[in-house]
């Protein structure tokens, strides 16, 4: 008769499996853990120990064996008593005693019973079929590195044509886009609630505007008053050439846009963090649309339409 495999199956239903006159194996249950150094993922279990100091005969495992061999419970315990004095035998004159599944136990140069656990099986059921795995190191800085270096060469467009490559960019657009054209009715709402919104900020920033001329308009006699006329661009119909996630890049664009003759400009920052620039901005769609034709001709034909409010 095999001790261990009787011993194994209680150590899933128990905490405490005795062997009378030798010890007990005891279990205690751990949360899963993780191995910071290999990236190792462990599944909660229980964990192993064995305590020589508990011998006393609960009748645990004289039960079990009674019941799975079918004998009397008086002869399971005559069994257990005849491996106990075998395993002690063993043990005395130096040698290990393995129990399969379970761990292996040794005397140490004290004469005191030490236990070394296998691990070879979880006995803990509600983690059933969970197993360790490793995982690859985050790199996410490293990506994010990589994608500065590459957009300081390749700026962030936002085009219809790739919708694949930058979804997520585009379905931004494409839902505004689709707000205006899929009704009236929608359409209306959208730029009313805006419109109050943005009525006050339209206000005073033309306010801050005409005091800021008021400033730079000055006189000097006998010389006439010389009057600065500051031209600004508004409307919300924006012709987008590009967004960038790293403004020295937006800030380039500009210049260059500005050089070959539009009026471009920065409008501030999507949702996604990525700074736009325009190549002008119109009061009315089809001005918009008109302006947006000739740009995809002649300059860049991945431009696009904005329709928004500016703060």
């Amino acid at each position: 008769m095999q001790l261990d495999t009787y011993i194994s199956d209680l150590l899933y239903r128990y905490e405490c499996v005795t062997i009378p006159e030798l010890g007990s194996f005891l279990t205690q249950t751990v949360s899963a853990t993780i191995n910071e150094t290999t990236n190792a993922f462990f599944p909660p279990k229980k964990v192993l120990s064995f305590n020589e100091q508990i011998q006393k005969n609960d009748g645990l495992l004289a039960h079990y064996i009674a019941d799975v061999d079918k004998i009397p419970f008086e002869v399971a315990n005559k069994k257990i008593a005849k491996l106990v004095a075998v395993l002690k035998d063993n043990l005395s004159e130096g040698e290990t005693v393995n129990f399969k599944n379970i761990g292996d136990l040794v005397f140490n140069t004290e004469g005191k019973i030490t236990f070394e656990p296998s691990y070879q099986l979880n006995y803990l059921t509600d983690a059933f079929g969970l197993s360790q795995f490793e995982s690859p190191a985050v790199t996410r800085e490293l990506y994010k590195e990589e994608a500065e270096r590459i957009e300081k060469v390749i700026p962030i467009t936002v085009t219809s044509e790739k919708r694949k490559s930058r979804p997520y960019l585009k379905y931004a657009a494409i839902a505004v886009v689709a707000l205006t054209l899929g009704g009236l009715v929608a359409s209306n709402f959208y730029v009313n609630q805006i419109e109050t919104h943005n009525q006050l900020a339209q206000q005073e920033a033309e306010k801050q505007l005409d005091t800021k001329i008021q400033q730079a308009t000055f006189n000097l006699n006998p010389l006439p008053a010389i009057t600065l006329n500051v031209s600004k661009q508004t409307g919300n119909f924006h012709i987008v050439a590009g967004a960038f996630r790293v403004e020295e890049n937006c800030d380039t664009t500009v210049t260059q846009l500005k050089a070959d003759g539009f009026s471009a400009r920065k409008i501030g920052t999507n949702k996604y963090g990525l700074h736009q620039v325009v190549y002008a901005s119109f009061e009315t769609r089809a001005e918009a649309r008109k302006a947006l034709q000739n740009i995809k001709t002649s300059h860049n034909k991945d431009a696009w339409l904005l329709v928004k409010k500016l703060d």
